[in-house]
């Protein structure tokens, strides 16, 4: 048996936020107000509660349709990530841009258990459009002239700034393949290289940003990186292994 086949000590799809009996009673209790939140608020809006205990299928209730996902989807890479390091308690207010050009606002805000352990997460999401098309109408009308032009999709944007101006912010998919992929080539992106001219530490490099990404939080997550790497499973579980060692010996120096 070479080393490549050797069976992992640590296996990265050992990550799970816990089902608690609490956690379960305020999951049922907010999918219960997720669609009187979402119509109390203007029809732009998306309101989405997250089981975390069932990530990667953690959307369990939503109303709205501004980012088109609906129950059993996957969670943003945003939450994804706080799944595998720890989660804060809200973000407020942060904007993002969708894939076609829409500008979003979005508040997501943790919910805990009795006991203080993560259960859900409930997100608001604002499409900016209508609002942008407003405040566009009243620059024109104060200054009688227009005071800032259309981007993709109709979306304004302030004059002199492009689309891509606008923060990057989490991505919406509406599937877990889709996350995974999103996932596996933004690391490989961020790795800088051909993943042909990948030495072992650019591929470990891009192993321990996934992991840190929550990853392999997902399914059949050790095969997709292995084939984008280009190396056996059981390699990806080696590099798992040696990541761990060297989290618990300390930073090398």
């Amino acid at each position: 048996m070479s080393i490549d086949e050797a069976l992992p000590a640590v296996s990265p799809e050992t990550f799970h936020v816990p089902s608690t009996a609490d956690g379960r009673r305020l999951v049922e209790t907010f999918k219960a107000l997720v669609e009187p939140i979402a119509r109390a608020l203007p029809s732009s809006t998306e309101v989405v509660l997250h089981d975390l205990s069932l990530v990667p299928h953690s959307i369990v209730a939503i109303s709205g349709d501004v980012t088109g996902r609906a129950v059993g989807d996957p969670p943003t890479d945003v939450l994804l990530r706080q799944a595998s390091q720890g989660f804060d308690d809200y973000d407020l207010n942060y904007e993002s841009t969708l894939p076609d050009g829409r500008r979003m606002r979005s508040s997501t805000m943790l919910i805990r258990d009795v006991d203080g352990h993560p259960a859900a997460a409930l997100c608001i999401h604002t499409d900016l459009s209508p609002w942008l098309a407003v405040d566009e109408l009243v620059a024109q009308m104060v200054s009688g002239q227009g005071g800032t032009r259309s981007g993709p999709a109709g979306a304004p944007t302030a004059a002199g700034t492009s689309p891509s101006a606008a923060p990057a912010g989490e991505v919406f998919p509406r599937d877990v393949d889709e996350l995974a992929a999103h996932l596996v080539r933004q690391a490989v992106a961020d790795a800088g290289l051909p993943v042909e001219d990948m030495k072992k530490k650019h591929k470990l490099a891009v192993v321990e940003e996934l992991q840190q990404r929550g990853l392999f939080l997902l399914r059949d997550a050790v095969e997709m990186v292995a084939e984008a790497l280009g190396v056996t499973k059981f390699t990806i579980y080696n590099y798992v292994n040696e990541l761990a060692e060297r989290s618990a010996d300390g930073p090398v120096r």
